[in-house]
């Protein structure tokens, strides 16, 4: 009997043995490659497509067209900022272009006379008036030679002789009025106007647009008196005082036009 049981556990030992040796080989020979095994070169093929990405940019801006590159950051721009908004930098300075550049304005003194030296030139401004004050300077233009009696339309020569003053007006930058003026006798039968203010405002701005056409670029201020100054003229023999009463002045302030 005891030599059956050593006879299997001699048996059951050589199985363990056996199976001991068969695990060991086992262990020993290699493992197929997983999925996990494979990870690394999925990084690592990025990472060469990445630098090739990078060195080919390089060459590129190395040799890039300015005109091409242009066109390229403008359309990116309309295309990843279509709705840009531009910042407006806030005034610093009550100057702008517009008062930057405005012409200056001129001496009255020196304007009296260059005005002077013109007027004489010219058959109708020499009749008229050149009355230099302490803050502006006057010019009477009578309206008999300007227009016709209650009419506010002038004459070719008239505008001729306008367009003669404006060409030393036009250079200066003072601010000019044109004040109409007339008598205290009510317009004539068939006027176009049917009183004096009406009268004289119309025809102080057809001088005025006369100036304009002339090449005058200033505001003019255009203003009609009728006959509420005819008491400040001097006393002197009424045919006269009517006469000198008839007219339109221009006005030249010693300002920038504007001002």
């Amino acid at each position: 009997m005891a030599q059956i049981i050593l006879k299997v556990a001699m048996a059951q030992v050589g199985r363990n043995k056996m199976s001991e040796i068969e695990n060991q080989e086992q262990e020993q020979e290699p493992k197929p490659p997983g999925k996990h095994g494979a990870a690394w070169m999925v990084t690592f093929t990025d990472l060469v497509s990445l630098m090739l990405t990078f060195f080919v940019l390089l060459f590129s801006m190395s040799n890039v067209k300015m005109d091409e590159w242009n066109a390229m950051i403008d359309t990116l721009t309309q295309t990843l900022n279509p709705s840009k908004l531009t910042t407006v930098a806030a005034a610093t300075s009550k100057f702008n272009v517009g008062t930057i550049f405005r012409k200056r304005a001129i001496n009255l003194d020196y304007l009296s006379t260059v005005l002077e030296e013109t007027m004489t030139q010219d058959a109708l401004l020499s009749q008229s008036q050149l009355m230099m004050l302490d803050d502006r300077l006057i010019i009477a233009l009578p309206g008999d030679l300007l227009f016709s009696t209650g009419r506010a339309v002038m004459p070719d020569e008239a505008k001729s002789a306008l367009f003669t003053l404006g060409s030393v007006l036009r250079n200066i930058g003072n601010q000019i009025g044109v004040n109409g003026h007339t008598d205290p006798r009510p317009p004539a039968k068939g006027s176009d106007f049917t009183s004096n203010w009406e009268l004289s405002l119309a025809r102080a701005a057809a001088v005025s647009n006369t100036i304009r056409r002339s090449g005058y670029t200033e505001e003019i201020f255009a203003f009609g008196y009728a006959a509420s100054r005819y008491s400040q003229l001097p006393k002197i023999e009424e045919e006269k005082r009517l006469q000198l009463a008839r007219r339109v002045d221009i006005v030249v302030f010693p300002t920038v036009g504007g001002d």
